[in-house]
């Protein structure tokens, strides 16, 4: 068994990705675990609201695979592409040390591949 994470792929109304900065360094799309009977739309949702104050709706699953978060630990993760509902005016909390927006072209490297992926997925889509 391995921990499942659902990642949401937000656009701003200027068309970057928002993205937070883990402990290690990396950055990452906003998301979590998922808790017990909840849904995978119904967690990324909330792991927005949690993580950066920010109201969402999950459009569409993106992709889900195995990833190896550090040498010998895995987690499953799930992306959707989600929609922004009401402004964007993210607050950090304290499971990132920051928010940051980037260009779909200028993705920072420290970013790992599966969620360039899903990024790049959900921007032809938009």
């Amino acid at each position: 068994m391995y921990p499942v994470s659902i990642k949401g792929v937000l656009f701003t109304g200027h068309g970057e990705v928002v993205l937070a900065l883990n402990e290690r360094d990396e950055w990452e799309l906003p998301g979590g675990r998922i808790e017990k009977g909840e849904s995978p739309e119904t967690c990324v949702v909330r792991e927005f609201h949690e993580e950066l104050g920010v109201v969402v709706a999950a459009r569409r699953l993106l992709d889900s695979y195995l990833f190896e978060v550090i040498p010998g630990k895995h987690v499953f993760i799930v992306t959707y592409g989600c929609a922004l509902v009401g402004a964007y005016a993210p607050t950090i909390s304290d499971e990132h040390k920051a928010i940051a927006t980037f260009p779909v072209v200028s993705l920072p490297d420290n970013l790992p591949e599966g969620y360039r992926t899903s990024i790049h997925a959900w921007h032809a889509e938009s």
